[in-house]
């Protein structure tokens, strides 16, 4: 090996391109935000929300579960509002209350990302729906967490916990989803429903044997972005069609111009039954929706 006399304005020259180099390589602040999303975390969020007990629309379990939210939110930066209304239902008029976070000081949120975050009502058997009401709650409060990491990107989503998702007696006009059409009536008449060009719903999505199910008229766009996410992280096994159409928190938001897509597990035999439990759900599948959806979200939505 030959040595060469190098001077010391090469020597300078040169670190400075490697300098130059090294910044330019490197990944920016926030970059690659699904894989901030802790499958763990939000097990331990669905956990801690399970452990206060059913939390029926009304019930102080319910309020407790709000705060809950509310505190892990404002930990890494979002702002959360109340939305508080009162609506009539077959057990009389009953206040509600959707929760609804943007961060940054000047949010310009174009997208949604929503959960319910009640349990269905039952007068002779305790039920905490783990997974139904408990697991997207949990994955929600781990996606701002997640999210916080690119304030950009943050800023430019709006997380919504729907109260009253489920009905008091059976599913009609009038009997469920009163968070979800509650919040549509609200954009129709403030005139922001143009605002949002897009959004996702998680319901049911911690099955320990996870099967995502999209409704067949889900649009078309959201599912080609969430199967191309599938196929990316290589979790597309996970994600199907379901064979049937869907009512939930999305049909309102659908109906008012905002094409939501519905991220559900519908193949659940424990829906509804007092054997919705921890046990059930695993930190394996939130992690897989949680990534699946950041992906399409970053990647592909809001690139």
């Amino acid at each position: 090996m030959v040595k060469s006399r190098v001077s010391k304005r090469e020597r300078r020259v040169a670190r400075l391109g490697i300098l130059v180099l090294l910044v330019a390589t490197a990944p920016a602040r926030g970059d690659n935000v699904w894989e901030k999303f802790s499958g763990a975390n939000a097990f331990a969020h669905v956990q801690n929300v399970v452990e206060m007990g059913p939390r029926p629309a009304g019930s102080d379990a319910l309020e407790k579960s709000r705060g809950y939210i509310r505190s892990e939110l404002e930990k890494s930066g979002w702002r959360v509002t109340s939305q508080t209304f009162t609506d009539k239902t077959p057990r009389g008029a009953m206040t509600f209350v959707n929760l609804v976070a943007t961060f940054g000081e000047h949010p310009a949120p174009s997208f949604l990302l929503c959960s319910h975050y009640d349990t269905k009502t039952f007068d002779t058997v305790r039920f905490v729906g783990a997974n139904d009401g408990g697991s997207s709650t949990g994955l929600l409060i781990e996606m701002g967490h997640a999210l916080a990491s690119d304030p950009a990107l943050a800023a430019k989503v709006e997380l919504v916990f729907f109260d009253g998702e489920e009905a008091f007696e059976a599913f009609t006009a009038t009997d469920g989803l009163y968070g979800s059409r509650h919040f549509a009536e609200e954009l129709r008449a403030s005139g922001t429903t143009k605002q949002f060009h897009g959004g996702m719903l998680f319901d049911m999505v911690g099955n320990k044997s996870l099967d995502i199910t999209l409704p067949p008229n889900s649009p078309p766009e959201l599912t080609r972005a969430i199967f191309a996410a599938a196929d990316a992280l290589k979790l597309r096994d996970h994600f199907t069609y379901f064979q049937s159409d869907v009512t939930d928190d999305h049909t309102p938001l659908n109906a008012a111009g905002i094409p939501v897509i519905d991220l559900i597990d519908f193949d659940y035999p424990p829906w509804h039954t007092p054997e919705d439990t921890l046990d059930k759900i695993s930190a394996q599948s939130l992690e897989i929706v949680g990534r699946v959806a950041l992906y399409a979200l970053a990647r592909l939505e809001l690139k």
